[in-house]
Parts: structure tokens; C-alpha cells; sequence
């Protein structure tokens, strides 16, 4: 039998570029190699679509510098990558798509338009739920219909920031110090910070906005960081709980990738009912944004009342060597190559 052909997008416009490039070499280096013919396509921080000959070039990064572009066409009839070599132009059909692209234009629902027009079947969340779970702001909207505590907020648009005091005095009005400034799409916690007073509110602000046109300041819950990961597939099936035990104040860019201090428990010790809550939980939120294939659900455990309070959905985890979502799943019996052939084989339910 030929192998079934796969394309495996990394890299991307966003502030995860990087965090994309290692999670490709986990992800990419557990496909079985007996059964997928592997074509790596990179995206560079300008757009630019490159093919990639091997998970080395990933590594020390010198894919960038490579000649040969790689075109995904809309059009059915063509179904895969035309790879563009000067004059010379080859169509590679596949079978199917993993994009292992975090944020935007990847974990946005972008790709995923440009995917469903192709009609290549392809791993993870579609467009609707790939783009309310990137935008924080959505995202609260259809959660709050579910009966889960979520953190209060104060939605804020860049544009408004032209009165920024007018801004802060609306933010005051509405919650107490200390509160916490996000951009409504980023990821990785890029752009992400606390404010203890409306001097640092301004600067979170300006922080903020230099992520996303839209913001949120939300109450500062303060509590233990809990995760789960989710597996849609036929049936939603959700792994255990895992804590995130940061090195700073909060599970900030650095803190994720850049602190040796930072430390994941993937079976941490927790108030009784308090996990299969967040499991619950976790696949309500997953099926309510209409998921398929994967998802990471995260959750802060209140100090003093013990409540359970939703933080956010990401519909493409990290899948670097410290991630939460292959470890949750690896704790589970579900080895890294069983995982990614799992998620694979989601692709097709969605044209099934």
C-alpha cells in the first residue's frame, strides 16, 4: 500500500512562532514513518510559505533560508502543495493537514478556512471553534451560558485607549485591584500582565494593545493553576488535571518557556471532586465552541472557597517537551506516537 501523504504546517505569522517550531519537531517526530510520507511546510514571521526537507533544518533553523515555496490552493480540483522552484512548479497531492500553528493565522480559524475550501481533511479544531476559543472575548460570551464560573471582566478596544483615562475610570468602577490586562487573541500568554494601581493599569494597557485590538482586564482570581487536556474524536474524552507550579507571579511567556524554575504535576494532589469537576467541565467547554480533535482546557482553583473558575480553551496546545497536553495523555497510558496517530485519524471525521 503507498503511504498516505501528510502535510505538516509550523512556524506562522504570530508571537508563538518559535513555541511552533519546537512543537513541530515533537509532533512531526512521532508520525510513523511506515505509514505517512511526511511533506514539512514552513511559515516564516513575514508569510512566507517554504518547504522544509527535514526536522534538522527545523532545528537549527536554517528552513528559512530555503529557496523552494510552497502554495496551498483553494482549489479542489488540486488538493494539495505546489511547490515553486524558480521556474519549476510541482503539485504534491495530500491527504491530509496537521497545522501546528499556535495564535494567529494558525489557531485563529484562518488556516483552517483556507483548509476547508481546499478540502483536505485536516487535524483540530474547524473554523468556528478555532475562532471564538482564540478570542478570549467570545469565548466568555459562550461559556457564560454554561453555568461555569469564569472571571469577571471589562472588555476594552484599542481605539478607546485614545481616552485612556476614561478607560480606567471604567475599569475601577468595576473591579477592585489587582486585575489582570490580556489581548483578546494571543496566546502563550504574549502581551499579559498584572496591575496593581491605574498607573500600572495604563501600562498593561498599552501592553495589551500592542497584541490585539480588543482587551480584557479581568478580576484577579488568585488560586492554584489547573489544566486539562481534551481528546474529540468520536467521543470527547477528557485526561486528568495537571498543575502548573510557575516560577513568577503567573504562568507568563518567560515563566512557560524560558524559566527552569517553572515545573508541571500532571497527578497533583486536589480537594475531593474537585478533578472530575474540571473534567467535566473541560468537555462541556470543548463540545459548547463545537471542538474536534484537541483542545487544552485550563482552570484556576480559588484560594480560601475552593471554586473551580474557567481561565481559557487553546485549540492547539504547545506540544514542546514541557507541555501539558502530551504529558496529560502520556500520564494516561496514551504514548506520544499513539497520541498523534489518534489526532490524525480525527481529520477524516470531519468530511465523514
Amino acid at each position: 500500500m503507498s503511504k498516505i501523504k501528510i502535510a505538516v504546517l509550523f512556524g506562522g505569522q504570530s508571537s508563538e512562532h518559535e513555541i511552533s517550531c519546537l512543537s513541530v519537531v515533537t509532533i512531526a517526530g512521532n508520525i510513523d514513518p511506515e505509514k505517512y510520507q511526511v511533506f514539512l511546510i514552513g511559515i516564516t514571521k513575514e508569510g512566507r510559505w517554504l518547504k522544509v526537507d527535514s526536522l534538522d533544518e527545523v532545528r537549527s533553523g536554517a528552513w528559512r533560508e530555503n529557496r523552494t515555496r510552497a502554495v496551498l490552493s483553494p482549489d479542489t480540483a488540486m488538493k494539495g502543495i505546489l511547490f515553486l522552484d524558480g521556474d519549476d512548479a510541482k503539485l504534491q497531492k495530500v491527504d491530509v493537514v496537521f497545522p501546528v500553528l499556535h495564535g494567529l493565522y494558525g489557531e485563529d480559524g484562518t488556516v483552517q478556512g483556507l483548509l476547508e475550501l481546499s478540502c483536505i481533511p485536516y487535524v483540530g479544531c474547524g473554523v468556528l471553534s478555532s475562532a471564538v476559543s482564540m478570542d478570549k472575548f467570545y469565548t466568555k460570551v459562550i461559556i457564560g451560558g454554561l453555568g461555569i464560573r469564569q472571571a469577571k471582566f471589562v472588555p476594552v478596544l484599542r481605539r478607546e485607549l485614545n481616552d485612556d483615562e476614561a478607560v480606567m475610570d471604567r475599569v475601577e468602577q468595576s473591579l477592585p485591584y489587582p486585575v489582570f490586562v490580556k489581548p483578546s487573541n494571543a496566546g502563550s500568554s504574549k502581551g499579559v500582565s498584572k496591575a496593581v494601581d491605574r498607573k500600572s493599569l495604563k501600562e498593561a494597557l498599552k501592553r495589551a494593545a500592542a497584541e490585539d485590538s480588543k482587551i480584557l482586564v479581568e478580576e484577579a482570581i488568585v488560586g492554584r493553576e489547573l489544566e486539562c487536556a481534551v481528546f474529540g474524536g468520536r467521543e470527547t474524552k477528557a485526561s486528568g488535571v495537571g498543575e502548573i507550579l510557575a516560577a513568577a507571579e503567573f504562568y507568563d511567556y518567560d515563566a512557560k518557556y524560558n524559566s527552569n524554575e517553572s515545573r508541571t504535576v500532571v497527578d497533583p494532589n486536589l480537594p475531593e471532586g474537585v478533578a472530575e469537576e474540571i473534567r467535566r467541565d473541560a468537555v462541556k467547554i470543548f463540545e459548547a465552541v463545537d471542538g474536534l480533535g484537541l483542545s487544552r482546557v485550563d482552570f484556576f482553583l480559588e484560594d480560601g472557597t475552593n471554586e473551580v473558575v474557567f481561565n481559557e480553551i487553546n485549540t492547539l496546545p504547545g506540544f514542546t517537551s514541557i507541555s501539558m497536553y502530551p504529558m496529560l495523555w502520556e500520564a494516561r497510558g496514551r504514548a506520544l506516537p499513539e497520541l498523534v496517530e489518534e489526532l490524525i485519524q480525527t481529520a477524516f471525521l470531519r468530511r465523514a
